[in-house]
């Protein structure tokens, strides 16, 4: 079973999801400044096969960062990030169906209530997964 660690990398936070297998076991929106950190925390935890990045604006400087700085030399790939920012807000809904107003506002209008950072990186390891079949 793969274990797959994936990073929406940016100044402010990144998004860090976890994935075992077909299973998300992790997923959270921390401070940029905490995320190598906590990178190498969760590959201790999970004992991570590879790293998956979004190749947005800051990428190539996380994954000089990377590199440098992971214990564990992990295999990074990077993924085309594409309107993944629109596809993890829809993806939202989906986990955290609303309530209250939001029910009866159509779905294009919704903002949801926190960054969304989390769910880009689980769409950025699906992306690579469907790559890879």
């Amino acid at each position: 079973m793969e274990t797959i660690l994936g990073l929406d990398p940016g100044r402010d936070k990144c998004g860090l999801a976890v994935m075992v297998g077909e299973q998300i076991v992790y997923h959270q929106v921390v401070d940029s400044a905490k995320a190598i950190a906590i990178i190498q925390q969760l590959c201790q935890k999970y004992g991570a096969d590879r790293l998956v990045m979004g190749n947005g604006t800051t990428s190539t400087s996380w994954y000089q960062q990377l590199e440098v700085s992971l214990v564990q030399q992990l295999p990074i790939v990077t993924i085309d990030e594409h309107n993944s920012t629109l596809e993890a807000r829809d993806r939202y809904w989906l986990m955290y169906p609303p309530k209250g107003l939001q029910r009866i506002l159509p779905q294009g209008l919704r903002v949801p209530p926190r960054p969304v950072d989390d769910i880009v990186a689980i769409v950025l390891i699906e992306r690579y997964l469907n790559l890879n079949i």
